[in-house]
């Protein structure tokens, strides 16, 4: 790229007022950016904090319908739904996950009964269910592949049945995309996105969101034997590639903002929808340094999101989706 030098070009005559930076930037952010990831619990009328995550909130179904629908109002497209499950329900084989009347296919009929205009996203692994906090299934301290794989499809399909749009296989196990995709296809279900999480990376910032889903006390095994290394990015590729020939529609890095070179990189060789999640532990940096006052929630936050979008997301799933979507609308 060549340009003139200076005093014949002058950038900043491009930054000189609002209507001059608006007409020249070249990543923007809206509400129809932003996935609200919501946990759910049992009961009525029952709202509990996440101690780890300031401002953000378990809440029962009833609360969860009424909060959706704010965020349907305000214009985000699609709510991410997990589960945080009753400790009684939790087993070695997780199977309370296929249940058809469990508490996360409760949520999902009352959703899209109250607000049906929203779209709904459920994850698909075993975490929330399992007494041992693993995405599968285990035999002695090994994560099984394969026998994991139907518990998985299983859960998928009740999922589906309670009226779920996307399917967003979290687990990281190797073929689960296909064998979901070819059991929607025999179900009648060939109409369910899967938004897959492609390149998942054993990650600590995941530590708040594993005590709002109520598993952070239980893990045994190491998570790193299927989430991916740090260090790779060649294997996120070839991640995503698997997923897409498989069926995927749509492909997620997780966790984001330290992973944006992965963003990049995926939409750029693939050029499919690309999402990114905001993990709890980023928010949760985040949030506490607002606390402090040592950063500007008003500034910081759509510049974190907005890091997304130019590394070429197109969507971000994001605990700040509500908030944000209430100040792009000021």
């Amino acid at each position: 790229m060549t340009q003139s030098s200076y005093p014949s070009t002058r950038l900043r005559r491009n930054r000189k007022s609002p209507w001059a930076r608006a007409l020249v930037s070249e990543n923007t952010l809206t509400a129809a950016d932003l996935i609200w990831p919501v946990f759910v619990i049992e009961g009525q009328n029952k709202s509990e904090a996440v101690a780890s995550m300031p401002g953000v909130f378990r809440c029962s179904i009833d609360l969860a319908v009424e909060r959706v629908r704010e965020a349907a109002d305000l214009g985000i497209p699609l709510v991410a739904l997990f589960p945080n499950t009753d400790p009684a329900l939790r087993n070695e084989t997780g199977s309370e996950a296929i249940n058809a009347n469990n508490l996360i296919c409760r949520a999902v009929r009352a959703i899209k009964a109250g607000v049906p205009e929203i779209g709904v996203m459920c994850d698909v692994a075993l975490d929330p269910y399992t007494s041992h906090g693993q995405d599968g299934l285990m035999e002695g301290e090994r994560i099984v592949n394969d026998a994991s794989l139907e518990m998985l499809v299983k859960q998928a399909l009740v999922q589906a049945d309670a009226g779920c749009d996307v399917i967003a296989p979290s687990d990281m196990m190797d073929g689960r995309i296909g064998a979901i995709r070819s059991a929607f296809e025999k179900a009648g279900h060939q109409d369910v996105q899967i938004m897959a999480y492609s390149a998942k990376y054993a990650s600590g910032f995941y530590g708040p969101f594993r005590e709002a889903v109520g598993s952070g006390g239980l893990l045994k095994g190491d998570k790193r034997t299927y989430q991916m290394d740090p260090g790779n990015t060649d294997e996120a590729m070839r991640e995503v590639a698997m997923d897409l020939v498989e069926g995927a529609d749509m492909v997620m890095v997780k966790p984001g903002m330290p992973y944006l070179d992965i963003v990049s990189r995926v939409k750029r060789e693939f050029g499919v929808p690309t999402f990114a999640y905001q993990v709890s532990g980023e928010y949760a940096m985040i949030m506490a340094a607002v606390e402090r006052g040592w950063l500007d929630p008003k500034k910081v936050i759509p510049e974190s999101l907005l890091a997304f979008k130019r590394a070429g997301a197109d969507g971000i799933l994001t605990y700040f989706a509500v908030d944000m979507a209430k100040s792009l609308r000021a």
